[in-house]
């Protein structure tokens, strides 16, 4: 049988409507730091090649990789290591069923945010 209410039903909330949650943000993070993990990656092997190359096309990789930008990449790509570490735990956390609650789920995003800077800044001191 045809649905005769299906114009009636309510439309999905626009993003000028919906308040994005914590969660939902912290998980569209990790997905992100992932994915900006690869591109450090990339940056890193092209500056061993660029190493074993030679000494010519090292110091036009080490110009870049040692620059602001690089630095910039390297210094996010350090945050995005440890957070999306962080992440991973409060994932194996939520596989034990453990902190399912939106209460507990909400302190373990801010956890893994807090967790992330502070080792973030705590490496950048001491490397």
């Amino acid at each position: 049988m045809a649905d005769v209410n299906r114009g009636n039903r309510p439309l999905s909330p626009h993003l000028q409507v919906y308040r994005p949650q914590l969660t939902s943000i912290t998980s569209i993070l990790t997905r992100i730091t992932g994915n900006a993990l690869i591109v450090a990656i990339f940056m890193i092997v092209w500056w061993f090649i660029a190493a074993a190359s030679g000494p010519e096309y090292f110091a036009t990789a080490n110009g870049f990789v040692t620059s602001w930008f690089g630095d910039l990449v390297m210094f996010l790509s350090v945050w995005a290591l440890w957070y999306h570490f962080f992440a991973g735990i409060r994932h194996l956390i939520w596989d034990y069923a453990i902190g399912l609650e939106l209460d507990i789920a909400e302190k373990l995003g801010w956890g893994v945010i807090g967790a992330s800077v502070a080792m973030t800044i705590l490496t950048v001191i001491i490397i």
